[in-house]
């Protein structure tokens, strides 16, 4: 069983723009459920090519989503971008307090600063005093890579240097009535990652600062070590109850790192988002090829949103026990295959005609237990 979850204060994320008032509002923290982020890799500048990134995401199943301010340039593509977003946009600002501002103006959700970066205390609190102002949450976000140099040399890069540092932050920000604060303290491997997370929540919870915590491996690598990287640092800390919303950082289109976010979510059964696919490895006993089957049946998966789940399975040894644990089975054999509904035999179909009759099933399983995600998909329905 997971652990309960750590008690944290609620932190309202919604874009200021007189133009977005249609954009979705996003609450981290508290009861609400933990929430996926991403970051575009596009110009900031180019609000057109943005956008269309932040789209691109926000169909994925991504709910907010940052972009980078470190210019002028940057700072300019900001208000048509916060405009027309469908998500909470957060603006990433490093070091100079003018693009804080501008992103302020520009009616960002969220900025991600770290205020101690700010070199002058009277420029520190004049980005502080606008996002009080404009009711705008800050996430202080401490990286190992970043960590500042007296604490780098005094507790080496270990987790209590990464908590060390977000509280010092944290502490500029309480001293300026800001207290609408999200905290990350990320490293680039998963042992050290869980370690800082851990450390920071009990420092927090001991000096009564609930505050919520942005979960993330930073720089986890390539898909295939970032996934394992980040499946086992953050799956762990979720599993604690730590964690009250995530990015998965790979070197990839960062619509690659959605899924992944939403997997792990999935996997410990914290939340809900598309097809969960359950298939055998395949053996000596498969009458048919289940590697390439589950793969068309994950193509099915991706035109829908619904928390359908599917069993995917090579031989009637296994095929209905597991199907009996899924909303909807399917059990290859030489040239056919059967379909089950809650482990109950549907028919059984030539090999051609199988994946239109799970299509059929699965519609039916929608319509049936999951009505509220029937607008949600994203082709018409079969024709019965």
């Amino acid at each position: 069983m997971i652990r309960l979850r750590r008690k944290t204060k609620p932190i309202l994320l919604e874009n200021k723009s007189s133009w977005s008032k249609d954009a979705k509002k996003v609450w981290i923290g508290g009861d609400h459920p933990i929430v996926v982020q991403s970051m575009t890799t596009t110009d900031t500048a180019d609000a057109d090519k943005t956008l269309e990134q932040v789209y691109g995401l926000a169909m994925a199943g991504c709910e907010v989503v940052r972009v980078t301010c470190q210019d002028a340039r940057d700072a300019a593509g900001l208000p048509a971008i916060v405009a027309r977003s469908p998500v909470p946009i957060v603006a990433d600002v490093h070091f100079d307090h003018k693009m804080a501002l501008a992103a302020l103006d520009a009616g960002v959700a969220k900025l991600r600063l770290n205020p101690g970066n700010i070199t002058s205390p009277e420029k520190t609190r004049e980005v502080v005093a606008r996002a009080l102002e404009t009711k705008t949450p800050i996430r202080i976000g401490v990286n190992m890579g970043s960590l500042a140099r007296d604490l780098e040399e005094k507790l080496g890069h270990t987790p209590e240097a990464l908590a060390a540092s977000a509280l010092r932050h944290v502490d500029l920000l309480e001293e300026l009535g800001h207290t609408d604060i999200i905290i990350s303290v990320k490293a680039h491997d998963a042992l050290t990652t869980i370690y800082a997370y851990r450390l920071l929540a009990k420092q927090l919870d001991e000096r009564g600062s609930p505050y919520p915590l942005h979960l993330g491996v930073t720089e986890a690598g390539l898909p295939r070590e970032g996934t394992i990287k980040s499946s086992i640092g953050l799956g762990i800390l979720l599993f604690e109850g730590i964690g009250d919303t995530l990015r998965v950082s790979l070197a990839a289109d960062p619509i690659e790192e959605v899924p992944v976010a939403w997997g792990i979510l999935k996997a410990l059964g914290l939340r809900e988002k598309g097809f969960d696919i359950t298939a055998c490895p395949s053996c000596g006993r498969a009458e048919i090829e289940v590697v390439n089957l589950a793969r068309m049946v994950e193509a099915i998966a991706k035109e829908y949103t619904a928390p359908v789940k599917v069993a995917v399975m090579g031989c009637v040894v296994n095929g209905p026990g597991e199907s009996k644990m899924a909303d909807v089975g399917i059990a290859g054999g030489k040239g056919k295959g059967a379909i089950y509904r809650k482990g109950e035999l549907v028919g059984t179909f030539p090999e051609n005609e199988l994946l239109g009759q799970l299509r059929l099933e699965i519609e039916k399983v929608i319509a049936d237990q999951y009505p509220d995600y029937l607008h949600e998909t994203n082709r018409e329905p079969t024709p019965a």
